[in-house]
């Protein structure tokens, strides 16, 4: 059975990589002309596109004593792909606070009834 605690953690997780994922992107902006510096991102999809395994999983697998956020060595950092990039990122965040707020708001409601 999955529960609205399944569900927040899962949530809870999401809004850790895109945070991650926020901090990455903008070192690259604020590195862009730094000699020798490489791009890095996180590549969260692979935790997010599957059902089939739980979240939890691949990221206690992924985690490990390095972080997700990967090193790209072939990629160039544009600005306007790196703005981009934070933007996209921060509607994921949005959509992640709102999805948590409706899951304390099913728990709320649920309590109320129970009184």
């Amino acid at each position: 059975m999955f529960t609205p605690l399944d569900s927040m953690g899962k949530v809870s997780l999401m809004m850790d990589l895109v945070s991650q994922r926020q901090v990455a992107l903008g070192s690259n902006l604020a590195n862009m002309n730094t000699p020798g510096y490489v791009r890095r991102d996180i590549d969260f999809s692979e935790y997010l596109g599957t059902m089939n395994s739980p979240l939890e999983t691949k990221l206690s697998e992924r985690l490990g004593p390095s972080a997700v956020i990967e090193q790209r060595f072939n990629e160039e950092i544009r600005a306007d792909k790196e703005l981009m990039e934070l933007q996209n990122n921060a509607i994921l965040y949005t959509m992640a606070t709102r999805r948590m707020s409706n899951i304390i708001t099913e728990m709320k409601t649920v309590i109320n009834v129970g009184k």
